[in-house]
């Protein structure tokens, strides 16, 4: 399975474009902050996630607001065939409260 979901902010987003096929995409950076426990500890994990919006969801992505937070559900796959960078491509997404 390969499925992730956290709260995030919309840090950096860019503008909506077409793919050569015609598929909608929105590109942007994530910022993630929270504290977990690990082996009993708390432990403050901060990171930065590049995601893509890809298809219907691009749309309501492209119009959520900048800045804003929510939590994300999607799953990570490589940039491209040959990379080993990891990218989140967003299934959902909904505001946070």
């Amino acid at each position: 399975m390969n499925q992730l979901q956290f709260i995030a902010t919309i840090a950096e987003r860019e503008i909506l474009r077409y793919t050569p096929a015609g598929v909608p995409i929105v590109s942007a950076v994530l910022l993630h902050s929270s504290q977990q426990m690990e082996a009993g500890i708390p432990r403050l994990v901060e990171f930065e996630m590049t995601a893509i919006a890809a298809g219907e969801i691009s749309g309501r992505f492209n119009q959520a607001e900048l800045g804003g937070t929510y939590q994300f559900t999607g799953f990570l796959a490589r940039k491209s065939r040959n990379s080993k960078s990891l990218v989140f491509h967003l299934t959902d997404f909904e505001n946070h409260i």
